[in-house]
């Protein structure tokens, strides 16, 4: 039988092993990764790219089906998950509140369980993987997720079972919601479906993903000069 207090348990000695260190560069870096301003010029080029290789009235669905992805996991996580459970976050466990780094004094709300951060991450690059199938790509995206995930336990802000669930939830979302599109892409494009179905592995090319991944790398760079300075 599983002891769901053992589980919590290990979580919490997870959590303390990963939070947090005493480095001010990696509390800069992950203070400046975790946010999301940083990262409106990744989501600009993602938007060109999709623009670009589709007609508008496509692109426009693809959109659609991503702020669907979004609102999905925003929902279902602070809607839901969060409420209905009623787990404390680190910073608000009192148990170990105490025992938890934090930066800038941050501690987020009162409740963690399960991560938006997690679901809205996973959720989109799942989704966009499917859509645009190059595994150099689809990696970029997962090392980009992964380390957003990370920087929430860095925080202290989130226990590795919220991020890991939350990652689930997200993976799920990003699934359903992509076979939502093309279903609609179907219904709504059905002239043209037979063309795009056979074009689809291979309709985003190498260089169609290097502006979104040019963005990616600039961004980091960008995150450490800032953790340096």
């Amino acid at each position: 039988m599983i002891d769901i207090q053992q589980i919590i348990g290990f979580d919490k000695q997870v959590l303390l092993a990963l939070n947090g260190s005493d480095s001010i560069f990696w509390d800069n870096f992950m203070w400046t990764y975790t946010g999301r301003l940083i990262w409106v010029p990744l989501a600009a080029s993602l938007l060109y790219v999709i623009i670009k290789n589709n007609k508008w009235k496509e692109a426009l669905l693809i959109v659609c089906m991503v702020g669907l992805v979004i609102l999905l996991a925003d929902r279902i996580s602070s809607g839901f998950f969060k409420p209905f459970f009623h787990r404390f976050r680190p910073t608000h466990d009192p148990e170990i509140m105490g025992l938890v780094d934090v930066v800038n004094g941050y501690r987020s709300g009162k409740y963690g369980f399960l991560s938006g951060h997690a679901a809205n991450s996973f959720g989109v690059i799942t989704f966009v993987s499917l859509l645009i199938r190059r595994k150099g790509f689809t990696f970029a995206l997962i090392i980009w997720a992964a380390l957003n995930c990370y920087s929430r336990i860095y925080l202290g802000v989130h226990f590795p079972g919220d991020i890991l669930c939350g990652t689930v939830l997200g993976c799920l979302i990003g699934v359903l919601v992509y076979y939502l599109y093309r279903f609609l892409n179907k219904k709504i494009f059905s002239r043209e479906y037979s063309h795009v179905i056979a074009h689809q592995n291979n309709k985003y090319t190498i260089s169609d993903v290097k502006p979104i991944l040019t963005v990616l790398y600039l961004s980091y760079f960008f995150i450490i000069v800032k953790a340096l300075f």
